[in-house]
């Protein structure tokens, strides 16, 4: 909005320019200008006194409008941003900043100790505490004094729980011999140590110490010094980020054999930083697995990729390509032209070589058809185009069939700022037509029925064109009334999860390890770190130990099968 006006100009062309600018009659435009008056005057009073934060004066029922309430809330969303940010300034600096502390649920009706009997937890039944425990030494104590006729009556145990950290070093004598043709035979070291100066015991322990219990280098190292190996900070970091190809391996199936088995994914994504420059790490998983990449991008393409980990062919030109192109509105011209074209390419530079010798050089045209090839491949390789993947409503995530969550719908109707009464009772009830459409979907999930499908649609619709005297709140509303078609993708497919908090879950302990340990260095070891994490959670799934499945590994033991077979026999028992 431009107002052009000239100081020299007389009051009337002033207001005349002013009501051309904002389409506003003469009284409108006098009350903001009293409005406007009063807020500089307070403001100035009150910075000449010192004060830290400005006060809006008071406003009567008389002087409110609907534009006066929008610009106040507009004031109040930059209050609260102005406040966020000096809090982060003062961050930054290394200053105190004001905590925050979340109340305490201890007084809640339901909370743990309350006298709500609903509240109190079940107990489940009993287990031996020790029952299970492998016994490694039994040792028998007498009394001191045993009176002359006592008569033996057996033994009372009582087992004691301890740990040994030592190190066990071994030293190999190899035999030498000279042939009688004057050949030199040599004894050979045991396979799983061939090659390295340390056991397969130890770097498992390194491993899970690193990846699972989030110990940084420098303190890994510091304590197997202790415990008296005796080891480099570059062989440790070599140990942690080198010859690592069966593990690399193994997490490579780990998305091949979860997109294979399962209906839908959880995607999400978060921060990465990579030799000093910002970048992303995606998660992909289920119920079935969790695996993760880190890369420098966080679009579609990128993603799609990701999806496509594994695969022999990439860019593929099918029908489904051409169908995806279509709905993002590629040029008829090059549509054309492409639905003639059959094509399968494996590699991007050879893709980008393929496009520049079809005259397709303008970035958007370039972007889609490099989707619909990636989608194309994707459904050439098995993926079906019913496939859901269900994700907090990021752009890139938007393929196949796509489901939203319902937490992160609803966090757009929590963050409003209400200005008055009316406004905090219309954001209360939305919420609570909300939750209860929510709570009707749980139920639907579980019995699914035509007629409930048909009433939970039409009340969502009601909510999404509800008009309320808050138009923050209303525009809130109509923009999740135009994602109803994912929102109620659970009436269609009742196996779907509402909510993407499992993605959340398995991208938090990610999120741990970089506030830990930082950035990665090196391209081996941004490797290692999304391997172990995609392996470690997936042994989670499952309820299998991340040292038994190491040591399962690394000193070939049997007992833990491939993870991808345990997926497949997970996905076919559920």
């Amino acid at each position: 909005m431009r107002i052009t006006a000239r100081i020299d100009d007389s009051y009337e062309q002033k207001l005349q320019a002013i009501q051309q600018a904002t389409h506003l009659n003469t009284t409108d435009i006098m009350k903001l200008l009293i409005i406007h008056g009063k807020i500089l005057k307070s403001c100035f009073t009150i910075y000449s006194m010192n004060s830290p934060k400005p006060e809006l004066p008071e406003i009567n029922k008389e002087d409110r409008t609907p534009l006066v309430d929008v610009l106040l809330e507009m004031l109040a969303w930059q209050q609260k941003q102005i406040d966020e940010l000096a809090q982060e300034i003062l961050k930054l600096k290394g200053e105190t900043t004001k905590p925050k502390i979340k109340p305490s649920t201890m007084d809640k009706e339901g909370a743990p100790g309350s006298d709500d009997s609903s509240s109190k937890r079940k107990k489940g039944p009993r287990r031996s505490k020790k029952g299970n425990l492998k016994i490694d030494e039994t040792q028998i104590i007498q009394p001191d004094e045993i009176p002359e006729g006592s008569r033996f009556k057996g033994y009372q145990d009582r087992v004691i729980q301890d740990i040994t950290f030592q190190t066990h070093n071994i030293r190999y004598r190899l035999a030498e011999y000279i042939t009688p043709e004057g050949l030199t035979i040599l004894g050979q070291l045991p396979e799983d140590i061939q090659g390295g100066s340390f056991g397969k015991s130890l770097i498992a322990f390194i491993l899970y110490q690193y990846h699972h219990q989030h110990v940084t280098q420098p303190l890994l190292l510091e304590q197997i010094r202790d415990l008296g190996v005796d080891i480099s900070s570059g062989k440790l970091s070599y140990i942690l980020t080198e010859d690592l190809d069966d593990f690399h391996a193994e997490k490579d199936e780990l998305l091949k054999t979860g997109l294979s088995v399962s209906k839908y994914i959880h995607t999400d994504d978060t921060g990465a930083r990579h030799k000093g420059q910002n970048g992303y790490c995606t998660h992909i998983g289920n119920d079935f697995f969790a695996w993760f990449s880190s890369t420098e991008s966080k679009s579609r393409i990128n993603f799609l990729n990701c999806l496509s980990q594994g695969k022999t062919t990439l860019y593929t030109l099918n029908t489904g390509a051409i169908e995806y192109m279509a709905q993002n509105k590629l040029s008829v011209v090059i549509l054309a032209t492409l639905e003639n074209i059959s094509v399968c390419i494996n590699t991007a530079p050879d893709w980008c070589e393929w496009l520049d010798q079809q005259g397709i050089v303008k970035p958007r045209h370039r972007k889609i058809v490099t989707e619909g090839a990636l989608m194309g491949g994707l459904l050439d390789q098995g993926i079906s185009s019913d496939f859901s993947i269900i994700s907090d409503d990021a752009g890139q995530f938007n393929v196949f069939d796509h489901a939203l969550c319902w937490i992160h719908a609803e966090r757009v109707i929590n963050r409003l700022i209400p200005l008055n009464d009316s406004h905090t009772k219309a954001v209360d009830d939305a919420r609570d037509q909300l939750w209860s459409i929510y709570h009707d979907l749980k139920a639907y999930k579980l019995n699914p029925v035509t007629e409930q499908a048909s009433s939970i649609r039409q009340r969502f619709q009601v909510l999404c064109s509800t008009k309320t005297g808050y138009e923050t709140l209303n525009q809130a509303l109509g923009r999740m009334g135009k994602n109803q078609h994912e929102l109620l993708r659970v009436l269609d497919k009742p196996y779907l999860p509402l909510h993407n908090n499992l993605s959340e879950r398995d991208i938090r302990d990610y999120v741990k390890k970089r506030k830990i340990s930082g950035s990665t260095r090196s391209d081996a070891g941004r490797k290692a770190r999304d391997t172990f994490a995609s392996l470690k959670k997936t042994c989670r799934k499952h309820g299998m130990s991340f040292w038994g499945y190491l040591k399962s590994r690394l000193l070939k033991l049997e007992g833990i099968p491939p993870l991808s077979e345990v997926i497949r026999a997970a996905a076919a028992s559920g």
